[in-house]
């Protein structure tokens, strides 16, 4: 199974639509988890365009979604998964992330979003992954910044952060990151 992952859009704002290269990275996905901060309820419907979207309500989300949950809670090719937008401060230990957003449940991956950083890291027998911000990495102005893909299947994962390319004059800040988990 095929996931792509996407956060903190912040759309619309100064820029109207997702960038298309969003659109196009995201072909041939089974799922896309939206990590928070979408702003309008049209990102989803474009992203759904793509592949079947859920979401987890970011502080910047004052609507109602029935795609929407504050924490998302999956089980995909046998991984357990569970998306909350805001766990600051990420490097806290996993066990406290655990107890404070999701009453103590054990997980495999924890997807967060909201501080326009990228993480991925393989941490107490979890995969902790933010993708920073598509459209507004590291908190610069709005450009070209990093989503993320599950791989999934039954006794492996494979996660990566991908820089969507550079727009015109302004850098992309985002590192791109790769991980894998075999069990």
């Amino acid at each position: 199974m095929k996931v792509g992952l996407i956060t903190d859009t912040h759309l619309p704002g100064s820029i109207r639509y997702l960038w298309p290269e969003v659109l196009t990275a995201f072909e041939g996905c089974d799922l896309i988890l939206h990590g928070g901060d979408i702003v309008a309820p049209e990102i989803l419907d474009t992203l759904e365009t793509v592949a079947p979207v859920l979401a987890a309500k970011g502080n910047h989300d004052d609507w109602n979604d029935p795609r929407m949950k504050e924490v998302q809670r999956l089980d995909l090719e046998g991984w357990r998964i569970a998306m909350i937008h805001a766990i600051e401060p990420e490097n806290r230990p996993i066990e406290e992330l655990r107890n404070q957003y999701l009453k103590g449940e054990h997980v495999d991956v924890i997807i967060s979003g909201h501080t326009h950083f990228e993480i991925l890291q393989y941490r107490d027998g979890v995969v902790q992954i933010n993708t920073g911000s598509a459209t507004h990495p590291h908190l610069y102005n709005m450009r070209l910044g990093t989503i993320g893909f599950l791989e999934l299947e039954p006794g492996y994962l494979e996660a990566r952060v991908v820089k969507l390319g550079e727009t015109g004059g302004m850098r992309n800040p985002g590192q791109e990151l790769f991980l894998r988990v075999d069990r």
